[in-house]
């Protein structure tokens, strides 16, 4: 939680957004779940009522971009369909379904001296999310920190300025018809990046952070914010052929962790293949990607296998490349394999795919990200997929949170303690 009194801060339009949204979180953290629950259900019928006002504004974002040059994985990333606001609006019931974190008791007991003691999980009280032309991260973001009682501050990229501004209009007002404070979900005012440094520096007032976008985005966030942050991370993830591996079964986990969505996080850009596996594998594999339109960076023994194989350099191992794109290699072991995804990996997530389970537990013994998949496609790392609801953001850091961002990643905790009369001695 953030320590330096409010007053600090200077008075300019994004401090003063996040002195409403103090005040709102103030309002929000002791009512009830059904207060919260009645909001996302408004929240969710009135994105599908105003679709069409929605889209019309999508629609001027989406044509700028275009006009500007904006790589076509982006604007897939920016664009918003009918379909994607009904699975968006999806999205928010199902937070509705979730248990409520806030009041859970994490542990207690009664003392040797009889005080009760009593950890319970309480709202972090306003969450500042920094994001990047993902208008779907507006709602997602609103709903999981309204289910968990912070009140919310906004600030997506001006690509989609048009587009958040009208997903929170909506916001707004199905939240305060439901009776909450409108100011629990707020636009951080301006599109300039002076708005976004005085969000970073609104200690005091807003007592976490969370970045989502590339790495340059994150970069700045983790190191020039005076405001608490939770560091989420990008997605160079790998997919790892052991020689064991049925074929078939890698093949289809190695096209649908790159190419099923490639514009995300949780896509995969790197493909690694056991030598012992590399002569039947890579033939099937090269043609198996092409069909999909996606082009290999592969070493000498990818290229061999395939005429249409670009070479790959170092700049390709590490790269996220979020398009169909991936980097390709045939390694002696499965300790090269790991050597190699520990020298480039994000931290995201990487795959095994293996017959041999004692190959599968040393990958997953061996291999420190945040998810680590066994026989599965690494588009599976998810909030939604995992169970917990639309995710806030996929942490890649060690403290606190790591991995899918759901309810309990939104709280904190405090201690009750109660006595009768007790002093101490």
């Amino acid at each position: 939680m953030s320590d330096a009194p409010s007053s600090q801060a200077p008075q300019t339009p994004v401090t003063e957004a996040a002195r409403r949204a103090k005040k709102a979180a103030a309002a929000l953290a002791p009512l009830p779940r059904t207060a919260r629950d009645t909001a996302l259900h408004a929240i969710a019928d009135a994105l599908t009522a105003r679709t069409a006002e929605i889209t019309e504004a999508n629609a001027e974002d989406v044509a700028k971009a275009r006009a500007e040059g904006t790589p076509e994985a982006i604007v897939d990333r920016l664009t918003l369909t009918p379909e994607r606001i009904e699975a968006i609006a999806s999205d928010v019931r199902d937070v509705v379904a979730l248990p409520d974190p806030v009041g859970e008791v994490l542990r207690g007991s009664t003392l040797p001296n009889g005080l009760e003691l009593r950890q319970v999980r309480v709202p972090l009280g306003v969450v500042g999310i920094i994001y990047e032309a993902r208008p779907n991260v507006t709602v997602d973001a609103a709903a999981l920190c309204l289910k968990s009682g912070n009140a919310v501050l906004l600030r997506g990229s001006s690509s989609a300025y048009a587009s958040n501004t009208a997903l929170v209009a909506v916001l707004r007002d199905a939240v305060e018809a439901a009776g909450l404070p409108a100011d629990a979900v707020q636009l951080v005012p301006g599109e300039s990046r002076e708005s976004v440094k005085e969000l970073m520096r609104a200690r005091g007032l807003v007592d976490v952070l969370i970045p989502r976008g590339g790495a340059s985005l994150i970069k700045t966030v983790v190191e020039e914010s005076t405001v608490p942050v939770i560091e989420t991370g990008t997605g160079n993830c790998h997919v790892y052929v052991d020689e064991q591996a049925d074929i078939d079964t890698a093949l289809s986990i190695l096209v649908n962790s790159k190419a099923q969505r490639p514009s995300v996080c949780n896509a995969a850009e790197t493909v690694l293949v056991h030598a012992g596996i590399a002569e039947a594998f890579l033939p099937r594999a090269v043609e198996a990607l092409r069909e999909a339109g996606v082009t290999v960076h592969g070493d000498a023994a990818w290229q061999a296998a395939g005429p249409d194989v670009v070479p790959a350099t170092d700049e390709d191992w590490g790269t996220e490349y979020l398009s169909f794109d991936i980097a390709a290699a045939v390694v002696p072991s499965l300790d090269d394999a790991v050597a190699h995804i520990r020298e480039w990996t994000s931290g995201h997530t990487e795959a095994i795919v293996t017959r041999d389970t004692s190959a599968a537990r040393r990958f997953t013994s061996l291999v420190d990200s945040t998810a680590v998949m066994v026989n599965a496609s690494t588009r599976f790392t998810d909030g939604g997929q995992f169970g917990f609801g639309a995710e806030i953001g996929i942490s890649t850091q060690k403290l606190h949170a790591r991995g899918p961002m759901g309810l309990p990643e939104l709280t904190s905790t405090k201690y009750v303690v109660t006595g009768d009369g007790h002093i101490r001695e």
